[in-house]
């Protein structure tokens, strides 16, 4: 069906930034939307931005003004740019997406997740 593949995830210092990218593949026919949610260990995943066909965007409280999602619907992708990183932000970042596979079935996917660690 989907394939969502995730990258940009890595280690970095409280204050720095990174930019995750997700790209979904396959028998793809049309996206509805497209978020990013993040685990840490010992935590339930949660939503951190959102953005759907309408361009209309969702942030999580704990992320307003720091990160920023976007999307390109030419490459079927979304990217989440995270500045001012906090320790906090650590978690295993997911890519989710709601999409149709043909012109009227649709399902929920999910990337592999990608790794980000931030250290004080």
């Amino acid at each position: 069906q989907v394939q969502l593949v995730e990258s940009g995830g890595g280690s970095v210092q409280a204050g720095e930034s990174l930019r995750l990218s997700c790209v979904a593949s396959g028998s793809l026919f049309r996206i509805v939307a497209m978020r990013w949610y993040r685990q840490a260990p010992g935590k339930q995943r949660e939503l951190v931005a959102g953005i759907n066909a309408g361009q209309a965007i969702t942030y999580a409280d704990s992320v307003k003004g720091r990160f920023t999602i976007s999307r390109d619907n030419a490459k079927n992708a979304v990217y989440l740019q995270m500045n001012n990183l906090k320790p906090e932000d650590t978690a295993a970042y997911y890519c989710n997406s709601y999409a149709y596979y043909t012109s009227t079935n649709w399902n929920e996917f999910w990337g592999q997740g990608t790794q980000v660690t931030v250290s004080s």
